[in-house]
Parts: C-alpha cells; sequence; structure tokens
C-alpha cells in the first residue's frame, strides 16, 4: 500500500473493466465503449484512434502497431502491424547515393504505415464493432477540436523545428509557426475528413485510392520510392508470443522485428540475483539492472531485425543456459566497460494502452511514429501524419536489419502481459523509445520483487543511458544514488526529459477485480467502472 502523506495516486479498482491510457479523452472514448458493451478490442482501438488525433507528436494513422490479447480459455494471440520497407528500396541504393546511416526526416525512412490495418485487423478477428463506430470520437476530436494538455503541448513544442522544415506539417500542426499554445484548442480539418472516409470504406480507404496516392505523392516529391502497389500490400500479421519465465511469473512478448524478448533476456539475467533484498530505488538494484539491459542490448543490435533474415531464432537468444552463462560478466561491484553501448537511435514517442473487458479479455495496444512527430512529413492534402519507422533500419550489408525492399525494421515499441497458472496476470506496458524492454523489467521487478502495486510500479523512479552512454537518472532519484553509481564506475548525468511512460492492469482473478495504473510522466489516467 502507498504511503498516503506523498502526493501520488492510488490504482483504480474496478469489478467490470478498466482502460488506461496516456491522454484522459482516450481513456473516456474507451470507458464509454465497455460501458455500453463494447469488448476490450472495441474499446482499445476506439481509444488508439483518439490517441491518434490528440496526442499528435506521439502517434498518428501513418504509423505502425502492434497487440497482445489474452481471451480465457484461448492461447494468446499477436498481430504484428508493422509496415515494411518499399519494394524499390535497398542497402545498395543508398550506399551508392553515400549514405552510412539512415536519416530520420528523410522519405527513405517511411516504411508502409500498419496502424489502420492493424485496427481493422483486431477488430475483425476479436471485436464486435467495425471502424465505423470506433472511429467516431476520434473524428469528433479532430473536426470539433481538442484542448492541447501539458504533456502534449510540451512534445508538441519540441518538434516545431521538424514540422517547420518539412513544410507542409506546419499547415495542420504550428500556429503562426509555433505549436498551439496549452490549453488551447486545435483542430484537424483534414485529418478528420481522412478518418471519415476509413469509417465508411474500411482500410481500404487508406491503402488505396485518393489517401493512398496523396500519401505515395507526398513521398515522391521527396525523393522516395513507396509506390502505390506498396501501400495495397500492406498486411497485418498473426503471430505466436514468446514466453519466458520470471520467478513463477511468465511474460509474453511478441517476437522480432519488435525488441520485447530484449526485456527477457534482461530479467533472465536479472533472475540470477538476490534482487528483491536490494532497496528498489538503491545504488546496487540499479547497477545490476543497468548491466543486465548493456548485455540484452548488445545482443538486441547484433541480432535482431525481421525473423526472416535474423540468424539465430528468438528462443534461442532467451534461452535460461546461456543467461546464466552471461550473468557471470555482471559484476556487483563495479561497471564491465568492455560491453558495447546501445544503438544511437534514443529517442522515440509512442502510445501504449491497456484495457481489460467484464469477460476477462485483456488487450495490450501499441501504437507509434517513432520520433516526435515521426519524420516531420505530413500529407497536404490529407493531413496524416508520416512515422520514420525506417530509421531503425541499418545501411550495413549483411547486417540481420539491412534495409531491403518489404522488410520491416527493427521496432522498439513492444506490448506485452504477464501469464501465470496459464492465465493473464499484467497487461502492461512501457513507453519511451529504446528504454522500453528495460522499462518492461523495472516495472515486472518491481511488482513481483518488492510487492508493488501497478501505479507504484509505473510512478518508481528509473535509470537509462544517453546515447553517449551516459547513465541518466530521473532527479527524484536524488544525489545519493547519482554518486553511488558513479563509484561503481558508471558515467552519469540527470534526464533531461521523463523516462517513457507506461499503464498497467491487474487481474485479481480470487476477488473478480481490476487494479489498473497510469504513468504520471504523462497526461492519462486510469478509469474502470
Amino acid at each position: 500500500m502507498r504511503d498516503f502523506y506523498q502526493p501520488k495516486r492510488s490504482p483504480i479498482y474496478a469489478a467490470n473493466g478498466a482502460l488506461a491510457t496516456s491522454h484522459p479523452l482516450a481513456t473516456q472514448a474507451g470507458l464509454e465503449v465497455l460501458k455500453r458493451g463494447g469488448n476490450a478490442v472495441d474499446a482499445g482501438v476506439t481509444a488508439a484512434a483518439v490517441l491518434a488525433v490528440v496526442e499528435p507528436a506521439m502517434t498518428a494513422i501513418g504509423g505502425d502497431g502492434f497487440a497482445l490479447i489474452s481471451k480465457p480459455g484461448e492461447p494468446l494471440y499477436g498481430l504484428n502491424a508493422s509496415g515494411r520497407a518499399p519494394a524499390a528500396l535497398s542497402t545498395e541504393m543508398l550506399l551508392g547515393q553515400g549514405w552510412s546511416a539512415m536519416d530520420d526526416a528523410s522519405a527513405h525512412c517511411v516504411t508502409v504505415p500498419g496502424v489502420v490495418k492493424g485496427w481493422e485487423s483486431l477488430l475483425a478477428s476479436h471485436g464486435t464493432i467495425g471502424l465505423e463506430e470506433a472511429l467516431q470520437p476520434a473524428i469528433h476530436a479532430a473536426d470539433d477540436g481538442f484542448v492541447v494538455y501539458p504533456r502534449v503541448w510540451a512534445d508538441w513544442r519540441d518538434c516545431v523545428s521538424k514540422l517547420a522544415k518539412q513544410g507542409k506539417g506546419g499547415q495542420h500542426y504550428l500556429q503562426d509557426g509555433a505549436a498551439p499554445n496549452m490549453g488551447s484548442i486545435h483542430k484537424l480539418p483534414a485529418l478528420a475528413e481522412t478518418l471519415r472516409l476509413i469509417a465508411r470504406e474500411g482500410a481500404k480507404g487508406f491503402y488505396e485510392g485518393a489517401v493512398a496516392a496523396d500519401i505515395v505523392a507526398e513521398l515522391k516529391a521527396r525523393g522516395g520510392v513507396i509506390t502505390e502497389e506498396d501501400m495495397a500490400g500492406m498486411t497485418a500479421d498473426v503471430c505466436r508470443p514468446v514466453t519466458s519465465g520470471y520467478r513463477g511469473f511468465d511474460l509474453a512478448e511478441l517476437p522480432p522485428n519488435g525488441v520485447g524478448i530484449t526485456a527477457q533476456i534482461i530479467l533472465n539475467l536479472l533472475e540470477q540475483f538476490d534482487v528483491k533484498d536490494l532497496d528498489p530505488h538503491g545504488v546496487d538494484r540499479f547497477h545490476l539492472e543497468m548491466e543486465a539491459a548493456r548485455i540484452g542490448y548488445a545482443i538486441r543490435d547484433a541480432h535482431i531485425g525481421d525473423p526472416a533474415t535474423m540468424g539465430l531464432a528468438a528462443e534461442a537468444l532467451i534461452d535460461k543456459a546461456w543467461a546464466k552463462g552471461l550473468s557471470a560478466s555482471i559484476d556487483p561491484a563495479k561497471r564491465n566497460n568492455d560491453l558495447p553501448s546501445a544503438d544511437p537511435n534514443f529517442q522515440s514517442d509512442t502510445i501504449y494502452l491497456s484495457v481489460v473487458d467484464r469477460d476477462g479479455m485483456a488487450v495490450s495496444l501499441i501504437n507509434s511514429i517513432f520520433k516526435g512527430f515521426g519524420s516531420g512529413i505530413v500529407t497536404e492534402k490529407t493531413g496524416i501524419t508520416l512515422q520514420n519507422r525506417g530509421a531503425g533500419f541499418r545501411v550495413e550489408s549483411g547486417h540481420p536489419n539491412t534495409i531491403e525492399g518489404g522488410k520491416r525494421p527493427l521496432h522498439t515499441i513492444i506490448p506485452a502481459m504477464v501469464m501465470q497458472g496459464g492465465k493473464a496476470k499484467y497487461c502492461f506496458g512501457v513507453m519511451g523509445g529504446q528504454y522500453q524492454p528495460v522499462g518492461h523489467a523495472h516495472v515486472i521487478s518491481n511488482m513481483v520483487d518488492y510487492g508493488m502495486d501497478p501505479q507504484e510500479a509505473l510512478e518508481s523512479p528509473r535509470v537509462f543511458w544517453s546515447p553517449d552512454d551516459v547513465l541518466e537518472i530521473e532527479p527524484t532519484l536524488g544525489q545519493g544514488l547519482s554518486d553511488g553509481l558513479a563509484a561503481k564506475g558508471h558515467p552519469v548525468s540527470w534526464t533531461k526529459g521523463p523516462l517513457g511512460g507506461g499503464q498497467i492492469i491487474e487481474i485479481d482473478h480470487e476477488n473478480g477485480v481490476l487494479i489498473a495504473g497510469s504513468d504520471p510522466r504523462k497526461d492519462g489516467c486510469a478509469m474502470g467502472y
């Protein structure tokens, strides 16, 4: 139980259904769906569509998505709705043009957007409504306008120069060359019309016809090679989740091209240490977490990409015996300076939501456009912000994640589910670009090792590393932790901003109650009934 003298919040308790998102308008929209009889998928897609309007720096219909669904009595269901590189694009082409790394503002970084196909697929396989109904709250928000919340404004403000440089994005998302004011009402009429078209025609209205032609024309004008055939060929693919145990619980993640197995590798390493006996906010706990993470990310960078070109299977990378051997390289007393640093593609922007309905269906859903406002490229006519997920590729012949036409890039966004005794226990996710696998390990350890409830687990302070391999510490952890990590050999600094976000719903099967938390690093909230 939390300390009531501390200025924090309690988790939400609900008996019939619960939803946690990063924005109150999305939580409200999804909860209304649950209360009028819709299920968790109906509510999740409705809320995600609202987020694609009201959190424009984080997500858009020009982005990608993944989902995990737990339905009582059925196997876990996974969906990969991430897009592929255009067929005409290749490493050879980019090397010939003098590229050595992906340019995240280039049209070549825009992969085929997958999220609309993903939403339609989820509703068709598990929902009770269609896109026409699910998109109505998002259409309303875009048409009539939405109030700009504080965290949304801060993220928006940080992307003004990108939107201005890319040109047409400013037409839809800037006012007199600046972000709209916090607390002001912003309207997106072009996006509203696009959403209406998708509501009428389904995903076909996005991937074929005028909308697809507008996307292709916008990218072609910037040197891109994506075609209408690339757009029409987009598929959302069912995939089998990968599961790995941690102290009596089973963490389920989606397989590559996502990096969920990185969280499993980190937990496999932490399982070799008596973490529960350490101060949850202390030096020794964060030292072990960061050392395990540095190993996990080195494995990620060497091996993870499109599964069709990976040299090792996901199951081999999460092997417990291998992890036990790797854990010997972790010295509780000092930093191992021989480990490689993390991938320099550090920041990305994402939304995550968790929803559980009265029948026990749990949906873990994540959507993203990668960097803030994605590529910064926004279509003039249709108002669609286009992702830059292709920045996750490498321009490096022979690497499993090298860019080639038709391939999916390494993806940082990872929904998750924790199972116990064959039943969903925690439906959760943590946002924050490259931080996400560490975030999964951190909140799971918070709950499993330290007995925190979902809200406490999310509020708990965080540590990660910057692209120059310096540990960035959230200021609430204090100078003592910074000094202690430095004494173990870690370069340290304070974070320039909060590390990610997150949502968790715990399912208490014994009492028939849902316990939901929402990360205070975002504007959102958990609600239930």
